[in-house]
């Protein structure tokens, strides 16, 4: 028996043949216990007063096959338990998303004009350099780089070139183009007055 003397066992057993007298008894015991349950998930209002309606649901769903009717409170108890860690695990499964509007994409043509920009700087820079190469290496790099790029058969073809001296030519090539590339950023960072003299 309870603390105010009504015995759960006869409450669920009486519930369960339609006595809406105990079901409300049933509910007036333990809903409190259901909600604090669900709140010590740290649950949101509407979502331990989601628990707590689930929980009952289930009770009613199993009213007729719990084991031992006088311990309803902990069967309770741990549906309120479980039903809470569903919530949780089904809120961090979820990815939080704005209204439909704010999902379309954005047009970002500043970000556009200013990587087409950068891009056509980087060119012009990698072409200036390319001019200070001797000009079978500036050919050779060239003729390696970009979507339609030549096989090293195609290049030794063209230059008249021996496959095997390819490799090493072209990493001489590209160390010196840094190079070109170093000393023109070093200009650049100098101040004017420098530069004049």
């Amino acid at each position: 028996m309870n603390r105010i003397g009504i015995d759960p066992a006869d409450l669920v057993l009486r519930a369960g043949d339609g006595d809406r007298q105990a079901w409300q008894s049933l509910v007036d015991m333990y809903a409190g216990m259901i909600l604090s349950i669900a709140r010590s998930h740290r649950l949101n209002e509407a979502d331990a007063t989601d628990v707590s309606q689930t929980t009952w649901l289930r009770l009613v769903e199993n009213l007729s096959r719990l084991n031992d009717p006088s311990r309803v409170g902990a069967w309770l108890a741990t549906t309120a338990r479980r039903e809470s860690l569903r919530v949780i695990g089904v809120a961090a499964r979820q990815i939080p998303t704005g209204e439909e509007t704010e999902l379309e994409p954005r047009t970002r043509t500043d970000l556009d004009v200013d990587a087409g920009l950068l891009a056509a700087e980087r060119d012009d820079r990698v072409r200036t350099a390319l001019a200070q190469l001797p000009p079978r290496w500036a050919t050779m790099l060239m003729l390696l780089s970009g979507d339609d790029a030549l096989s090293y058969q195609e290049l030794s073809d063209r230059l008249d070139m021996p496959i095997g001296s390819i490799g090493p030519t072209r990493a001489r090539c590209l160390a010196k183009l840094r190079t070109i590339l170093e000393e023109m950023d070093d200009l650049e960072g100098q101040p004017a007055a420098c530069m004049q003299a």
